[in-house]
């Protein structure tokens, strides 16, 4: 089974329930299958078997995927905020010859289709076929973005049971470039749901969506999640429909969840730990940052096994990635995910990244526990820990910091400093900085070395 799939039985038994919509339109579960059937007839007319996406409107951009899944041509979603010189890299990177796009781009290197006239009424379309390749990015927060080939029979195959109440709206609030969004695309459609895509990736935006199309569902990161409460008040918040918050993509701080639910008491709030490369690994909803312990008790017939090597989890999934783009097929051998963690008990508490691992003095500092000390100081909205160079430790802990509206700067400081004052003499902040913007990628903080 694949999206189209999906698609041809959600226009069957629910043809005019909205499969999409935006502040400027709507697409039902049958308009979105006679556009999708379309582009389907476009590829297979142009003999396209891979092709870019270039493509910011997500009306647009969701039909195009089912059609690919209909004929079996890779598509690969770039950011929908991408420039031209980043889809010049990804080009030369992922081999792609072909761009589909919704706006004008003029590449040498690749034939441009414009969206609109790829669409073809003529031509019968054969059955799907049994592979249904995509390639999804990587979102690059610590370095380069890769590209990871999948198959969409696998990723339906892999999703969990849906238990959504009749008139479900999720929030896009992942990119569909990310594999969180499409885990998301795919949910709305085995479910027959609705998919709301706000007017820009601006968490002003996603909050105007929620409030104004009704949306109940939400899966986002902690990041957006960050900017996302300080937009709001109580007040805005209980005039919402929210019945599902998610958070994932990102270590959860505690202080995060104690301030959603209380700004969202009739919401069920879940975190998820997975990966672009390895699917779904686990979901809780009990209120407590990390995973349970119980996932190392998985056996050889689970879809994703975890174990722990010297406080780095490792994976082995049956329903993940084919492999990275360029590379042999990955196999289902275990893999390090660079994810350090330490067991407390019967939790696994996520600290951070083997690449963002700060040695202050040969003293090793993970940036997630300053950032969750300095977070639950009322004035900082957003937070990032980096280490710096210098000349007698090798490194020091660095903070940017974004200040919520009104918050007196000398104040914060003073408060972050003694909030970090419990962890190590070295997790110290000897440099903290006040910004109006920390670099994000898909709603994640950047995570690359700042120099």
């Amino acid at each position: 089974m694949s999206l189209i799939t999906l698609l041809r039985e959600g226009a069957a038994a629910e043809p005019d329930e909205p499969l999409i919509v935006s502040p400027e339109r709507a697409l039902s579960y049958a308009e979105a299958l006679t556009r999708c059937e379309a582009l389907a007839r476009g590829l297979l007319a142009r003999s396209i078997d891979r092709f870019a996406c270039a493509i910011t409107d997500a009306v647009e951009l969701l039909p195009l995927l089912c059609a690919s899944s209909a004929v079996g041509a890779e598509a690969c979603v770039y950011p929908a905020d991408a420039d031209e010189s980043l889809i010049n890299d990804y080009l030369v990177m992922f081999d792609h010859r072909v761009i589909v796009s919704d706006r004008p781009l003029d590449h040498a290197s690749a034939k441009v289709i414009s969206v609109a006239d790829l669409a073809t009424d003529e031509g019968a379309l054969p059955p799907p076929p049994a592979v249904s390749p995509t390639l999804i990015l990587t979102t690059g927060t610590t370095g380069r973005a890769r590209g990871v080939r999948h198959d969409w029979s696998r990723l339906v195959a892999a999703m969990r049971h849906s238990d959504d109440q009749p008139g479900a709206r999720w929030l896009l609030a992942y990119n569909l470039n990310q594999f969180a969004g499409t885990q998301i695309l795919l949910h709305v459609l085995a479910s027959r749901a609705t998919l709301v895509a706000p007017k820009s990736t601006h968490v002003r935006d996603a909050v105007a969506a929620v409030k104004e199309l009704g949306v109940t569902h939400v899966s986002a990161t902690p990041t957006f999640w960050r900017f996302f409460t300080g937009l709001i008040d109580p007040a805005t918040a209980r005039d919402m429909t929210l019945r599902q918050i998610t958070l994932g993509g990102e270590a959860v701080p505690s202080a995060l969840l104690d301030s959603l639910a209380r700004l969202f008491p009739q919401a069920r709030i879940s975190q998820i730990y997975g990966a672009t490369e390895f699917g779904m690994v686990g979901s809780v909803r009990d209120g407590r940052s990390g995973l349970p312990a119980s996932v190392l008790d998985r056996g050889d017939d689970s879809d994703v096994q975890v174990r722990i090597i010297d406080g780095e989890i490792h994976l082995r999934s049956r329903v993940g990635m084919l492999g990275y783009y360029g590379e042999p097929d990955a196999g289902n051998e275990w893999r390090a995910t660079g994810d350090l963690v330490r067991v407390e008990g019967d939790r696994i508490i996520f600290v951070g990244r083997a690449s963002e691992t700060i040695n202050v003095g040969g003293v090793k500092v993970h940036p997630l526990p300053v950032e969750e000390a300095a977070g639950r100081v009322s004035g900082v909205a957003l937070v990032r820990a980096y280490g710096r160079p210098s000349p007698v430790t090798g490194q020091i802990v660095a903070l940017d910091v974004i200040l919520r509206p009104d918050a007196d700067p000398r104040k914060v400081e003073d408060e972050i400093r003694t909030a970090c004052s419990a962890l190590l003499p070295a997790a110290q902040p000897r440099r903290i900085r006040f910004v109006d913007h920390i670099e994000t990628r898909g709603n994640k903080v950047a995570r690359i070395s700042t120099r």
